[in-house]
Protein backbone atom coordinates (compact mmCIF):
# COMPACT_ATOMS: atom_id res chain seq x y z
CA UNK A 1 0.00 0.00 0.00
CA UNK A 2 1.52 3.42 -0.95
CA UNK A 3 0.57 6.03 1.31
CA UNK A 4 1.64 9.08 -0.83
CA UNK A 5 0.13 11.94 -2.40
CA UNK A 6 1.31 14.62 -4.89
CA UNK A 7 -0.80 17.99 -4.60
CA UNK A 8 -0.61 21.30 -7.27
CA UNK A 9 -1.67 24.18 -6.19
CA UNK A 10 -1.76 27.45 -8.26
CA UNK A 11 -3.17 30.36 -7.72
CA UNK A 12 -3.14 34.59 -8.91
CA UNK A 13 -0.50 34.42 -5.73
CA UNK A 14 1.48 30.82 -5.68
CA UNK A 15 2.49 28.03 -7.59
CA UNK A 16 3.08 24.74 -5.51
CA UNK A 17 3.85 21.04 -6.57
CA UNK A 18 4.26 19.46 -3.50
CA UNK A 19 5.28 15.52 -2.76
CA UNK A 20 4.56 13.17 0.23
CA UNK A 21 5.49 10.20 1.21
CA UNK A 22 4.23 8.81 4.78
CA UNK A 23 6.57 5.72 4.99
CA UNK A 24 9.88 7.38 3.87
CA UNK A 25 13.24 8.02 5.39
CA UNK A 26 13.17 11.64 6.29
CA UNK A 27 14.58 12.83 2.20
CA UNK A 28 13.68 16.01 1.36
CA UNK A 29 14.37 18.85 -1.72
CA UNK A 30 12.46 21.62 -0.57
CA UNK A 31 12.67 25.17 -2.59
CA UNK A 32 10.39 27.58 -1.56
CA UNK A 33 10.97 31.50 -1.60
CA UNK A 34 10.83 31.66 1.98
CA UNK A 35 13.85 30.70 3.73
CA UNK A 36 12.83 29.85 6.86
CA UNK A 37 10.32 27.70 5.86
CA UNK A 38 12.52 25.60 3.81
CA UNK A 39 14.23 25.26 6.74
CA UNK A 40 11.35 24.29 8.58
CA UNK A 41 10.05 22.25 6.23
CA UNK A 42 13.24 19.99 6.02
CA UNK A 43 13.24 19.16 9.45
CA UNK A 44 9.78 18.23 9.41
CA UNK A 45 10.65 15.53 6.60
CA UNK A 46 13.54 14.51 8.41
CA UNK A 47 12.33 14.50 12.02
CA UNK A 48 9.07 12.71 10.81
CA UNK A 49 10.93 10.56 8.28
CA UNK A 50 8.65 11.76 5.90
CA UNK A 51 9.66 12.09 2.43
CA UNK A 52 8.78 15.33 1.32
CA UNK A 53 9.29 17.33 -1.86
CA UNK A 54 8.27 21.05 -2.42
CA UNK A 55 8.73 23.52 -5.46
CA UNK A 56 6.96 26.64 -4.76
CA UNK A 57 7.05 30.32 -6.50
CA UNK A 58 4.91 33.03 -4.50
CA UNK A 59 4.39 36.40 -4.83
CA UNK A 60 7.13 37.93 -2.05
CA UNK A 61 7.40 40.89 -3.37
CA UNK A 62 4.05 41.79 -1.67
CA UNK A 63 5.24 39.63 1.77
CA UNK A 64 5.33 35.73 2.50
CA UNK A 65 1.91 35.46 4.33
CA UNK A 66 0.47 33.66 0.72
CA UNK A 67 3.22 31.43 0.11
CA UNK A 68 3.40 30.49 3.91
CA UNK A 69 -0.21 29.61 4.08
CA UNK A 70 -0.82 28.03 0.77
CA UNK A 71 2.51 25.81 1.99
CA UNK A 72 0.14 24.91 4.86
CA UNK A 73 -2.98 24.47 2.70
CA UNK A 74 -0.69 21.41 0.07
CA UNK A 75 0.83 19.69 3.07
CA UNK A 76 -2.71 19.49 4.70
CA UNK A 77 -4.18 18.21 1.47
CA UNK A 78 -1.41 15.74 1.10
CA UNK A 79 -1.87 13.92 4.36
CA UNK A 80 -5.15 13.50 4.12
CA UNK A 81 -4.96 12.45 0.73
CA UNK A 82 -1.72 10.04 1.73
CA UNK A 83 -3.68 8.68 4.66
CA UNK A 84 -7.24 8.12 2.67
CA UNK A 85 -9.67 6.20 4.51
CA UNK A 86 -7.15 6.40 7.30
CA UNK A 87 -7.94 1.88 8.06
CA UNK A 88 -5.08 0.68 10.61
CA UNK A 89 -3.67 4.52 11.43
CA UNK A 90 -3.11 5.68 15.26
CA UNK A 91 -5.16 8.59 14.40
CA UNK A 92 -3.54 10.33 17.63
CA UNK A 93 -0.07 11.79 17.77
CA UNK A 94 1.97 13.53 20.83
CA UNK A 95 5.27 15.03 21.31
CA UNK A 96 7.46 16.80 23.92
CA UNK A 97 10.16 18.43 22.12
CA UNK A 98 13.34 20.22 23.70
CA UNK A 99 15.07 22.77 21.80
CA UNK A 100 18.22 24.13 23.80
CA UNK A 101 16.47 26.51 26.16
CA UNK A 102 12.89 25.90 24.63
CA UNK A 103 10.45 23.30 25.11
CA UNK A 104 7.59 22.74 22.80
CA UNK A 105 4.48 20.57 22.62
CA UNK A 106 2.74 19.10 19.66
CA UNK A 107 -0.72 16.96 20.29
CA UNK A 108 -2.60 15.80 17.10
CA UNK A 109 -5.78 13.85 16.02
CA UNK A 110 -6.60 13.09 12.34
CA UNK A 111 -10.45 13.14 13.46
CA UNK A 112 -11.52 14.65 10.08
CA UNK A 113 -12.30 18.07 11.80
CA UNK A 114 -10.23 20.86 11.94
CA UNK A 115 -9.78 22.81 14.81
CA UNK A 116 -6.17 24.52 15.81
CA UNK A 117 -5.20 25.19 19.55
CA UNK A 118 -2.68 27.62 19.04
CA UNK A 119 -0.53 28.58 22.32
CA UNK A 120 2.21 30.40 21.34
CA UNK A 121 2.72 33.87 22.42
CA UNK A 122 4.91 35.38 19.81
CA UNK A 123 5.91 38.89 19.32
CA UNK A 124 5.17 40.92 16.40
CA UNK A 125 8.54 40.01 15.09
CA UNK A 126 10.72 39.00 12.29
CA UNK A 127 13.52 36.04 11.84
CA UNK A 128 15.92 37.60 8.79
CA UNK A 129 13.33 38.49 6.39
CA UNK A 130 10.40 36.08 7.89
CA UNK A 131 7.63 37.11 9.92
CA UNK A 132 6.81 34.62 12.94
CA UNK A 133 2.95 35.87 13.13
CA UNK A 134 2.76 33.58 9.62
CA UNK A 135 3.64 30.07 11.94
CA UNK A 136 -0.33 30.12 13.00
CA UNK A 137 -1.19 30.97 9.46
CA UNK A 138 0.68 27.39 8.77
CA UNK A 139 -1.07 25.77 11.00
CA UNK A 140 -4.40 27.02 10.75
CA UNK A 141 -3.90 26.34 6.78
CA UNK A 142 -2.88 23.13 7.39
CA UNK A 143 -5.76 21.93 9.98
CA UNK A 144 -8.51 23.30 7.57
CA UNK A 145 -7.14 21.23 4.79
CA UNK A 146 -6.03 18.15 6.80
CA UNK A 147 -8.99 17.97 8.78
CA UNK A 148 -6.86 17.71 12.09
CA UNK A 149 -7.16 18.50 15.63
CA UNK A 150 -3.85 20.25 16.63
CA UNK A 151 -2.83 21.92 19.88
CA UNK A 152 0.29 23.60 19.83
CA UNK A 153 1.70 24.48 23.17
CA UNK A 154 4.75 26.34 23.99
CA UNK A 155 5.86 25.31 26.79
CA UNK A 156 8.70 27.97 27.75
CA UNK A 157 11.60 29.57 25.89
CA UNK A 158 13.49 32.72 24.88
CA UNK A 159 15.10 32.46 21.44
CA UNK A 160 12.63 32.64 19.24
CA UNK A 161 13.72 30.68 16.38
CA UNK A 162 14.61 27.77 18.39
CA UNK A 163 11.16 28.51 19.82
CA UNK A 164 9.40 28.22 16.33
CA UNK A 165 11.95 25.16 15.41
CA UNK A 166 10.88 23.34 18.70
CA UNK A 167 7.08 23.51 17.50
CA UNK A 168 7.91 22.28 13.80
CA UNK A 169 10.43 19.08 15.43
CA UNK A 170 7.42 18.20 17.89
CA UNK A 171 4.85 18.27 15.40
CA UNK A 172 6.87 16.36 13.26
CA UNK A 173 6.94 12.90 15.49
CA UNK A 174 3.47 13.71 16.71
CA UNK A 175 2.58 13.59 12.77
CA UNK A 176 4.78 10.29 12.43
CA UNK A 177 2.95 8.98 15.95
CA UNK A 178 -0.56 9.65 14.63
CA UNK A 179 0.00 8.10 10.43
CA UNK A 180 1.58 4.72 12.13
CA UNK A 181 0.16 1.84 11.02
CA UNK A 182 -0.76 -0.60 14.11
CA UNK A 183 -1.44 -3.72 13.17
CA UNK A 184 -4.36 -4.19 15.99
CA UNK A 185 -6.41 -1.98 14.92
CA UNK A 186 -8.77 -3.13 12.31
CA UNK A 187 -10.93 -0.48 10.32
CA UNK A 188 -10.33 2.67 11.68
CA UNK A 189 -9.90 3.94 14.99
CA UNK A 190 -13.24 5.15 15.80
CA UNK A 191 -16.33 3.55 17.63
CA UNK A 192 -18.26 5.35 14.56
CA UNK A 193 -16.33 2.87 11.78
CA UNK A 194 -15.39 5.90 10.56
CA UNK A 195 -13.03 8.98 10.75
Amino acid sequence: MSRSATIDRQTGETNIHLSLTLDGRGESRIDTPVPFMNHMLTLLSRHGFFDLTVAAEGDIEVDDHHSVEDLGICLGQAFAAALGDKRGIRRYGAATVPMDETLASVCLDFSGRACLVYNMDLPKAKLGTFDVELVEEFFTAFCNHAGANVHVNLVYGRNLHHMIEGVFKAFARALDEATGVDPRIEGVLSTKGKL
